[in-house]
């Protein structure tokens, strides 16, 4: 089971309802695919810019479709960049194929019985005991990106004496893109703030 879809399984039920910014979890996804890529060999990095390897192409079909999506000629592509976009759609993307294997299940919201559904881990899955195993091992990389996604003022551990420098690398670029698009969020917060406060005084 790939890092990222422990992942997904794990964040949704750390989670128990409530709100996880998809945009985040994008985000933390294409980080830890791009963890277990380096860790299959599957690429390297030179500085930050990630490599491709000459073996096979991971089994995972998510992991394989993120391998391909890889800069295969100079000049190579930072991981931040890649972070974005690969991220865009990736949450859309792993909860329904993990909704297609019975991992996920959906959560019908009251009034909307034919809306898609919350995302829940299903109940019995083997994935989820997995994931919470995998979790409470302490296994750096999964701790620090769920901490990751929880609340920003809380302390993320830092993964280095843990990890090799490739990975810990991956892991602080995906802080960074988070802490960026949170800013961005309350800027915009802000700014719809000032908006209605216009409105407010024109009435």
């Amino acid at each position: 089971m790939s890092t990222a879809r422990t992942l997904l399984v794990a964040a949704l039920d750390e989670a128990r309802g409530q709100a996880v910014h998809s945009g985040d979890l994008s985000l933390a996804l294409a980080g830890a695919e791009l963890v277990d890529l380096l860790d299959s060999g599957a690429v390297t990095l030179r500085e930050d810019r990630i490599v491709p390897g000459t073996g096979a192409g991971p089994a995972d079909i998510l992991l394989a479709r993120a391998f391909a999506t890889l800069r295969g000629a100079e000049p190579y592509e930072p991981v931040g960049d890649w972070l974005w976009r690969r991220g865009e759609g990736l949450t859309e993307a792993y909860v329904a194929a993990l909704v297609t294997e019975g991992s996920l299940t959906r959560r019908r919201r009251r009034g909307r019985p034919f809306a898609g559904g919350v995302p829940v881990v299903a109940e019995g899955s083997p994935d989820a005991r997995r994931a919470a195993e995998r979790l409470a091992s302490g296994d750096p990389v999964l701790t620090t990106l769920v901490r990751e996604l929880g609340p920003r003022n809380e302390p993320v551990p830092d993964p280095a004496e843990a990890l090799g420098d490739p990975e810990s690398l991956v892991l602080a670029a995906v802080g960074d893109a988070l802490l960026e698009l949170e800013g961005e969020r309350q800027r915009r917060a802000v700014e719809r703030a000032a908006f209605d406060n216009v409105w407010r005084g024109s009435d």
